[in-house]
């Protein structure tokens, strides 16, 4: 405590009164610890028994008997419970126990609402550091003041009032973490949501942690495979690269999200889902689509839901991302899907608004962008000396009415290493998975593509922006010429190509043989209404036919003359079987 003029003062409780003697050692233990001598008073307080509890300023020596039971409670969870006989371990515990002498920080709760609550009294502690309040609840260090300072509650703040009792206890934010979580459907603080049982954590990681640094990371050259013959053929995504999904509200982004979990099936990732702000519904369905595809198997979902609190929803993306940072430094990849940012900003800035931030454009805090640039910042591909693991964001983002110069948006593009922008015109006209070709974007490139699809997509890009601008063009005209007709055709197939039925990813061998051929002019004449069921026939005859070329481009991800030829020749021959009145032109 501290008299009005701010000096140090002290306070002892106890029922009995203390004797001189023992009120000089108290004296004397204060001016050593404190290096100076520290005015004691002693109050009468029943409720201490035969114990007492010394107060000076924030910190309190609490020699009760819940006191002392607290400590030693604290120290049985510091031992080793992995042992196979816990018993003895238990009674040398208790042998070699002693209360400890030291200091434990007590603050008192000032004011409280639905979010925040301001304490006094903890003059010591650190942002990020978890604070106990006398009702059980837990809160999370937000904002630190020279009168105090505020917390985010993890809970319910009927359960507090003003005058509760907080304690420190010197430890940040954490998130549990360990195998056991795959399978399992978690909220932010990695309690099991699904019913399943609890979950046996192998250890804990830090929510907040610093990103790697340049030289613990490598370049950025394994694909991560969406499946998506749109993406992977034009914006690869490489492992260890953060590409932004934005759009406008159900135009496909969870969609794209989702068929990429469901390609990694069998590729030795871990796949982690961050909802936050989703309603639950649409969260069980989701993990009902990937149950039932056995991709759960490799995923875990951390759920924080619209009707969760706004300091879940904020922790949710860095507990997902303790969890796949667990994985990444034991050398695995780590694909993970933040879904939504926006919905996370919004949090935050509810949050920001109660701790009487000021706000500033969209009412957004100053420091949004530093909110999510060192969230991304953590995915990586690690070098060989951590491991050489990965971690893959994909994070999402909603934009109003196509507006992607929107504060957020715009934070999270200039964050991100490319964008898939996903239109929705493209998306009503029944073009999906609806990858607008000009506004999308991977600056991984062609360094994120095994050679065989790169060889494979070619020109494609070109082809389809040649075609846009055809298609714009001979809107005003009537009297086309037979090639610019061809090549509107051409355009036209290309697009009903990348159109793609959602949970029914590409392997790699069917995405080059489709961009062989369909690049090789050999579908260009196949009716748009047609095209599905060819594409269908194809791939299946392809992979009767030589089921050795298919295994192939899927073992070296390589595409030699002789298969490309090849290719062509069974697209040929397919087509004639297919329809018979054609020639491949």
């Amino acid at each position: 405590m501290r008299n009005a003029r701010g000096h140090l003062t002290a306070e002892l409780r106890s029922a009995k009164e203390p004797t001189k003697e023992q009120l000089s050692r108290f004296a004397a233990f204060l001016e050593k610890k404190y290096r100076r001598k520290v005015p004691l008073e002693w109050k009468k307080d029943e409720s201490m028994g035969s114990g007492f509890k010394l107060q000076a300023g924030s910190d309190v020596y609490d020699w009760t008997l819940s006191g002392r039971a607290r400590q030693f409670q604290d120290h049985l969870r510091r031992i080793n419970t992995g042992a196979e006989d816990i018993l003895p371990l238990m009674r040398q515990v208790v042998e070699e126990w002693s209360p400890a002498a030291a200091p434990e920080e007590i603050g008192e709760v000032r004011t409280v609402d639905s979010e925040i609550a301001t304490v006094t009294g903890l003059d010591h502690a650190q942002y990020g550091e978890i604070l106990v309040f006398s009702s059980g609840i837990k809160g999370m260090v937000q904002d630190l003041r020279r009168d105090g300072l505020s917390c985010i509650l993890f809970g319910s703040s009927e359960e507090i009032s003003a005058g509760s009792i907080v304690r420190r206890t010197l430890k940040t934010a954490g998130m549990p973490v360990g195998s056991a979580y795959l399978g399992r459907v978690v909220d932010a603080l990695g309690v099991p949501m699904d019913g399943k049982g609890p979950i046996e954590p192998e250890t804990h990681r830090p929510i907040e942690a610093p990103a790697p640094g340049i030289l613990d990371r490598q370049p950025v050259n394994a694909p991560m495979e969406t499946g998506l013959l749109a993406i992977d053929a034009m914006f690869p995504i490489g492992r260890g690269q953060r590409e932004l999904i934005i759009g406008d509200r159900q135009t496909g982004k969870t969609a794209v999200a989702l068929d990429t979990i469901l390609n990694q099936k069998g590729k030795n990732v871990v796949c982690i889902y961050v909802a936050i702000g989703q309603k639950s519904s649409s969260v069980a369905q989701l993990v009902e689509n990937l149950s039932r595809r056995g991709a759960m198997d490799y995923t875990v979902v951390v759920s924080a839901p619209a009707g969760a609190s706004a300091a879940l929803q904020y922790i949710a993306p860095y507990a997902g991302c303790a969890l796949g940072e667990h994985f990444m430094y034991q050398g695995r990849d780590v694909l993970i899907v933040y879904d939504d940012l926006s919905k996370h900003a919004i949090a935050y800035r509810a949050l920001s608004l109660l701790l009487e931030r000021s706000p500033g454009r969209e009412a957004y805090p100053g420091d949004v962008f530093y909110l999510h640039s060192r969230l991304l910042e953590r995915s990586a591909h690690l070098c060989d000396e951590l491991g050489g693991g990965s971690m893959t964001a994909l994070p999402i983002v909603e934009t109003q009415a196509g507006d992607v110069s929107a504060y957020i948006p715009t934070n999270i593009i200039s964050i991100t290493d490319g964008q898939i922008f996903l239109e929705s015109d493209l998306f009503f006209s029944g073009q999906r998975p609806a990858v607008n070709v000009g506004l999308s974007v991977s600056r991984v490139g062609g360094d994120a593509q095994t050679k065989a699809v790169k060889s494979a997509a070619g020109a494609i890009r070109l082809d389809l922006a040649q075609y846009r601008e055809m298609e714009v063009f001979t809107q005003f005209s009537s009297d086309l010429d037979e090639a610019t007709k061809r090549q509107l055709r051409y355009g036209q197939g290309l697009m009903r190509l990348l159109r793609q039925p959602q949970y029914a990813p590409f392997s790699q061998h069917q995405q080059v043989v489709l961009l062989v051929a369909s690049l090789g002019h050999v579908m260009q004449d196949v009716p748009l209404e047609k095209l599905e069921d060819f594409r269908r026939g194809l791939l299946a005859a392809v992979e009767e036919e030589a089921p050795d070329l298919c295994s192939r481009i899927d073992m070296t991800g390589q595409l030699s003359k002789e298969d490309r030829e090849e290719i062509l020749a069974l697209a040929r021959r397919y087509l004639k079987k297919a329809f018979p009145e054609k020639e491949a032109r």
